[in-house]
């Protein structure tokens, strides 16, 4: 196999991109990469550049390794105006793809404000509908996540900033309607909850300022905090020389990837990097600065990710 490219990524628009999630187009076979871009060029007031953005774009042909810039997310648009869109959480279930996205109205120069997470389907990847606002039991909710319960059903995790910026959950049968469950990781503030199978367990990485934190679990409900963070200092590739930060992991049977962002230099520009994943002594490893090489393929993918493998 071999290497990708370091940076995985930039957004040639605004060099902002942000918070990945991939996904395999099950017709053409391309891997699909959605992104926050965030407005890294603009000098605004405040927090302006973070917000006004939209959900970008890029296509691999090639298993992972290089990626195209293929324009924004369609059919978004929830209210009129200039408004944010940020870290998209995507899968493919029984014929329809999901698009869970984080939501602020209009173009804050803060933090403030209200928050939810809006949901979409598709059929093609590229044509989005608009289903609904979650009803996830507070207006300052952020950074979906999504994957099956053991016993059916399926289990959403997120930020809510009105419950101590904790974790918290919610559950559905099928997509559409959620029911909050409560806190899930209720320890400390983090936020940008990414969820997958990986060796045998369930694991989740959170965006935790100085690192990802990283949880381990056997049943999706009780978790398990390893000691060691990951991606906490810097790495030695083109634009890895700071933390990362809000990850999305993908199994590949025995290999596993962590795609992530980081702020190069200036604090504003952002990029998007990969490096490999492994368990040993029953932890989750990243080394970033590894040789590896990167072939993301069908048969070594869940089927939540477009893949053949079942999830």
């Amino acid at each position: 196999m071999k290497a990708p490219d370091a940076p995985l990524f930039r957004d040639p628009v605004h060099d902002g991109a942000a918070d990945p999630t991939l996904i395999r187009h099950r017709e053409t076979g391309e891997w699909w990469m959605f992104y926050t871009a965030r407005r890294a060029d603009l000098t605004t007031e405040g927090f302006g550049w973070v917000h006004g953005t939209d959900i970008g774009i890029a296509t691999s042909a090639d298993g992972g390794r290089t990626w195209t810039y293929r324009g924004i997310a369609q059919g978004l648009a929830h209210e009129p105006g200039r408004n944010t869109y940020w870290a998209p959480e995507i899968l493919w279930h029984d014929g329809t793809h999901h698009m869970y996205v984080s939501y602020v109205s209009g173009v804050p120069t803060d933090w403030g404000g209200e928050a939810h997470i809006l949901h979409y389907t598709s059929q093609d990847l590229e044509h989005w509908r608009f289903e609904s606002v979650l009803g996830l039991g507070s207006d300052r909710v952020i950074d979906a996540s999504v994957w099956l319960l053991p016993g059916g059903g399926w289990r959403m995790w997120f930020k809510d900033e009105t419950g101590g910026s904790h974790i918290h959950a919610a559950d559905s049968p099928d997509l559409y309607d959620w029911r909050p469950v409560g806190p899930a990781l209720d320890k400390q503030a983090q936020e940008g909850p990414n969820v997958f199978r990986h060796a045998g367990s369930y694991w989740m990485v959170t965006d935790y300022w100085s690192g990802l934190l990283v949880y381990r679990s056997e049943d999706l409900t009780d978790w398990v905090r390893q000691d060691e963070p990951l991606l906490a200092g810097r790495g030695s590739r083109p634009g890895d020389e700071a933390i990362g930060h809000h990850a999305f992991a993908l199994s590949q049977g025995d290999d596993a990837y962590l795609f992530y962002f980081t702020h190069p230099a200036d604090g504003q520009r952002s990029c998007v990097q990969a490096a490999p994943l492994t368990v040993r002594d029953g932890r989750l490893r990243c080394e970033r600065d590894a040789a590896f090489g990167l072939e993301l393929r069908a048969d070594r993918t869940p089927a939540l990710r477009g893949g053949d493998m079942p999830s």
